[in-house]
């Protein structure tokens, strides 16, 4: 007997009903943000959960004490509930600065007073500052102090997004919420290449007040935290601490010997170049090395 058509008409509205459920975005859903403490923004309102962060432990970044020491101290009166600055740090590459925020990160929480929520550390990709204030109106909600992160933030010329970065940190008739900090490590101190900025100075009607806006935004940062080159001296005892710290036995003389030749082969002395020489010298002796939390 041939199906009846209100059977075949049932039949094709529940078909389109199945495809048109199987087109339609789904449903969003809020970040849970007590998943983990760290996690990666994955715009438009993603929070990817990072159950184990890439750092090492804040007493062996060396030769940069104070810097070290003032982002440890900004970044606890922010988890206590305290008023804190958004920090910049600057400078020479391989010093540390992205090290420096996650090794942070981990201290103020292990530190912290149990009854208050731990600290959260969300990092936004350069590429995505575009989509900060949809990131900020997430975070706003929570009642834990939340860290945002940028590494190796910077500007080319031409580019805008750096005004969605003002507006977010201090700007807007929101303003930036009160449980947000926003730490950025840059080689720039300005963020923006001086030949922008010189072209903007010399094809200005007004040369200073072109600059001026470019330079406004690291104004945004309350702390600027330079980070230098590091001396023979500290070089080695980077070597030395990452050594101790993993337990691999080593010869003071033959490992200065090596270390310094490895330096010169690399044409330069920073802490990324001290914890890679390690990493050879563990590899080449049969031991481990791994210092991440």
């Amino acid at each position: 007997m041939p199906p009846s058509p209100d059977a075949d008409l049932a039949s094709t509205l529940r078909r389109i009903a199945e495809a048109l459920e199987r087109l339609a975005p789904a449903a969003e859903t809020e970040p849970n943000l007590a998943a983990a403490d760290c996690f990666v923004f994955a715009p438009p309102r993603g929070l990817q959960p990072v159950a184990r962060v890439n750092r090492v432990p804040v007493a062996l970044l060396q030769g940069i004490d104070r810097s070290r020491d003032t982002l440890l101290d900004n970044t606890r009166r922010f988890a206590a509930g305290l008023p804190a600055n958004n920090a910049l740090l600057w400078g020479a590459r391989g010093m540390g600065k992205s090290s420096l925020v996650k090794s942070v990160h981990a201290s103020v929480n292990a530190d912290r007073d149990p009854d208050r929520p731990a600290l959260k550390l969300i990092e936004i990709h350069r590429e995505d500052i575009d989509a900060l204030p949809a990131l900020l109106a997430i975070v706003r909600r929570t009642q834990s102090p939340v860290l945002l992160f940028c590494d190796d933030l910077s500007f080319d010329h031409d580019d805008t997004s750096y005004k969605s970065l003002k507006a977010a940190l201090d700007g807007g008739v929101e303003g930036r919420p009160e449980n947000v900090l926003f730490y950025a490590t840059s080689n720039r101190r300005h963020l923006l290449p001086r030949t922008m900025m010189e072209n903007e100075q010399s094809t200005a009607i007004n040369p200073s007040e072109a600059v001026e806006e470019k330079v406004s935004l690291s104004d945004r940062f309350g702390l600027w935290l330079g980070f230098h080159k590091c001396s023979q001296d500290e070089y080695l005892a980077m070597v030395e601490g990452y050594l101790r710290a993993a337990a691999i036995p080593f010869d003071d003389a033959a490992m200065r010997h090596d270390a310094l030749e490895w330096a010169t082969t690399r044409g330069s002395r920073s802490g990324r170049v001290a914890f890679q020489f390690v990493q050879d010298f563990a590899g080449r002796t049969g031991h481990r090395f791994d210092l991440a939390g």
